[in-house]
């Protein structure tokens, strides 16, 4: 097993210094693509969507965290009207298994949700500007 560990501490350790030098030589190409890219964009205008601005910032973590809440809350109203028997000390592991897929998946799509409301009033906000 010793044998293997000097091999792995040898292909990371060379694998590192690999992606440092990859990372420091083509640092030139990539800043000349985006200047490219942003001389592009100006003179054709393109991108005339949404400025993605830090100025919506706290109207997206406020939406995510508010649609976190609600999913955790819609699951918990879930496996209280579908699973009483989780709240018995002894549940089996198929009850306790789908109580946590039902929260997981409400507080995901709460967060999604969150999301997706926090992009539709950027978007509102920024036609009522034009």
């Amino acid at each position: 097993m010793e044998e293997l560990m000097i091999v792995a501490n040898v292909a990371i350790v060379f694998g590192t210094i690999y992606k440092l030098f990859e990372l420091f030589v083509g640092r030139k190409e990539r800043q000349m693509l985006i200047d490219k890219l942003s001389e592009n964009s100006l003179t054709e205008g393109k991108f005339k969507g949404l400025n993605m601005s830090s100025s919506y910032s706290a109207l997206r973590f406020g939406c995510l965290l508010l649609g976190l809440g609600l999913g955790i809350l819609i699951g918990y109203i879930i496996i209280c009207n579908s699973l009483p028997e989780y709240w018995i000390d002894e549940a089996n592991r198929q009850v306790r298994e789908t109580a946590s897929i039902i929260y997981g998946a409400s507080t995901l799509f709460g967060g999604g949700l969150g999301m997706i409301v926090a992009f539709l009033v950027e978007v509102f906000h920024s036609k009522d500007r034009k």
